[in-house]
């Protein structure tokens, strides 16, 4: 199954929740382990240069500038966070966002309201323009725009590069999860002009619970104040003994902590996989996976599409609803099937990747027929 060993009786449709590790990801972190019980840091040295390689990686997978302008943190909650609590807001402030957003990008903004910061939501699910929405709610007290590239229940694929032009002419901060995309779908962070980028690794990259990356551009670094300190955030974190200190330039000024080295070898491991099969090839691969169910899917009797059919406008999502049933009915009978998928946002959840084969969707499209039917 092209680098995985998935059970064959389940068909993985849930690669927007927590991914499968590939057979790469699964023997590096076993090799890591073995090494760390035979000889714990011997070879530490080794170990950073590793985590140096994910930076680079991780770098070239969104078009960062730098290598310095990215941070590896636990997750995508912790990078937003950094941001709400990092930049200097005034009372009267307002924060622009979907209003359908996943929690982390909406409940981060909505804490700043006891500092006078106004957390605005938007309806863009019933819009055929979600971006005009976003831009229609934007004022003269806007402070900052943040959206996920793609919605994590509809799979509404948002034209980043259009907002990312307007915020830039309105000198509003431009704030990405991309969490959905990356693994999936080319993201480019100096075409979408973002000033910061959050996403977890565990979803399309294929890597481990427990490690994000963060993007900062390199003008908003030192206006971030800091909430965090500890050694590995220091300009020198490798001089101990030292009385005076300074913060890191560099991005590695939001990780105050010991890096999370097992998260660091299943994440480049996955990476290294992904550039081995191709990105182009991935995209294209995940996008046809979708236009097929999306096109197999509305023709099944009583079934609604949640996820947009235009091409521009959906990535590796698809969301589908029963006219009658209950979603979560669905979902508890799919999975029971083995069926791996997931219940969001009132409708069904797939998400296939680049390694889930044609006849894997064919089988879980008759599934959903025959269920549905009956």
């Amino acid at each position: 199954m092209r680098g995985f060993e998935l059970d064959p009786n389940i068909i993985y449709l849930n690669h927007a929740a927590v991914a499968p590790w590939p057979v790469a990801t699964r023997d590096a972190v076993i090799a890591f382990a073995s090494e760390n019980a035979r000889l714990g840091a011997r070879d530490y040295p080794r170990w950073l240069a590793r985590e140096q390689g994910l930076r680079e990686k991780l770098r070239r997978l969104i078009n960062a500038p730098a290598v310095d302008d990215i941070a590896l943190l636990k997750s995508t909650s912790e990078g937003l966070s950094f941001i709400a609590y990092g930049l200097p807001w005034e009372s009267g402030d307002n924060i622009v966002f979907p209003a359908s957003e996943f929690p982390s990008n909406r409940v981060v903004w909505e804490s700043l309201q006891n500092l006078g910061v106004e957390a605005r939501p938007v309806d863009i699910d019933h819009s055929d323009q979600p971006e005009l929405c976003l831009i229609e709610a934007m004022d003269e007290n806007t402070r900052l725009l943040s959206c996920s590239s793609v919605q994590y229940s509809t799979g509404l694929r948002l034209n980043v590069e259009q907002l990312g032009e307007v915020c830039r002419q309105r000198d509003i901060l431009f704030c990405v999860d991309a969490i959905q995309s990356l693994g999936a779908r080319g993201f480019d962070v100096r075409a979408a002009r973002a000033d910061f980028v959050v996403a977890d690794g565990h979803k399309w990259l294929l890597g481990a619970e427990g490690l994000a990356l963060f993007y900062c551009s390199q003008a908003l670094r030192g206006q971030l104040k800091l909430h965090e300190f500890g050694w590995h955030m220091l300009r020198n974190p490798g001089d101990f003994s030292s009385k005076d200190w300074e913060v890191a330039d560099t991005a590695q000024r939001f990780e105050c902590g010991s890096p999370n080295m097992l998260g660091v070898v299943a994440l480049d491991a996955s990476l290294e996989l992904l550039f081995s099969v191709g990105l182009e090839y991935i995209e294209n691969t995940v996008l046809s996976h979708s236009a097929h169910l999306l096109t197999e899917l509305e023709k099944i009797p009583g079934l609604e599409l949640q996820t947009p059919k235009e091409d521009a406008r959906h990535a590796g999502i698809v969301n589908f609803r029963h006219l009658l049933l209950p979603a979560e009915h669905i979902y508890q009978a799919m999975m029971a099937a083995g069926i791996v998928c997931a219940a969001r946002g009132g409708g069904v959840r797939l998400s296939p990747h680049y390694h889930t084969s044609e006849q894997q969707l064919d089988a879980a499209l008759r599934w959903i027929h025959d269920f549905v039917s009956r």
